[in-house]
């Protein structure tokens, strides 16, 4: 009997090292993987920064009419070259990294309101007013970070392709419940199925979006054991995403 429970004893011991030794390869190639994502990021944007300095002193010269408005052109370009750059690099390192949540109480309803006020500015060049329902407070056990990246992203692809006035609305059933609901253009051309897929875009001639934006939202919510979902009706496009209630 001994002499088995050594046995036993030295598989359990192979098994435990075998199960470290992964352990800790997992923890090296993610934190090569980190390295590399930071290394291409940055030199994918030094050259970015080096065209938009040069353009800003473009800006300030004396330029004629057409010249300014052919700068206007390139800065607009510059300045969504560098926003795609930002999506793949964060849908990246969402997709292969563990993340470090720091779950607590948060008023769901302030943060949408903050992150609304933030995109004023984007909104109103863009002519897209917004309406959020009044409701009572809602309160989420989330991770701050993850949410207000989550927001942004959805006023982000309303930025993109809603079509008139953004209705944004919270609502409780088991879960908290946000919706971000406007008209588009093309609706016919769109698939609810595969929205969240990632590089799905319902225009295939936009060459401005990469279809990361809603897969990026998809990928966080789920992280904070949260759900997403859209619902086509007429013209008009719905998202919804469920968060976790607090108590």
């Amino acid at each position: 009997m001994s002499r088995e429970l050594n046995t036993l004893a030295i598989h359990i011991n192979k098994c435990l090292k075998a199960e470290e030794t992964l352990r800790l390869k997992g923890i090296r190639e993610e934190r090569s993987f980190k390295e590399l994502i930071s290394n291409i990021s940055h030199d994918l944007r030094t050259p970015l920064t080096a065209i938009k300095g040069y353009q800003q002193l473009l800006a300030i010269s004396d330029l004629t009419s057409d010249q300014q408005k052919k700068l206007h052109i390139a800065q607009k370009h510059a300045n969504e070259l560098g926003r795609l750059i930002e999506h793949f690099f964060e849908y990246s390192y969402l997709m292969n990294a563990v993340p470090e949540l720091n779950i607590e109480r948060i008023n769901l309803t302030n943060l949408v309101i903050e992150c609304l006020a933030s995109s004023i500015t984007v909104l109103e060049q863009n002519h897209l007013p917004v309406h959020f329902e009044e409701s009572p407070p809602v309160y989420i056990l989330a991770d701050k970070e993850l949410v207000t990246r989550i927001v942004q992203n959805l006023v982000h692809n309303c930025v993109q392709h809603a079509h008139g006035p953004i209705e944004v609305r919270l609502q409780t059933t088991d879960k908290a419940v946000l919706s971000f609901k406007n008209a588009v253009k093309s609706a016919s051309s769109i698939d609810v199925k595969q929205l969240f897929d990632r590089f799905y875009t319902a225009d295939k001639a936009r060459k401005s979006s990469t279809g990361l934006g809603l897969s990026i939202v998809k990928l966080l919510a789920e992280q904070l054991d949260g759900s997403t979902s859209a619902s086509l009706e007429g013209s008009f496009l719905e998202i919804r995403v469920e968060l976790p209630l607090s108590e």
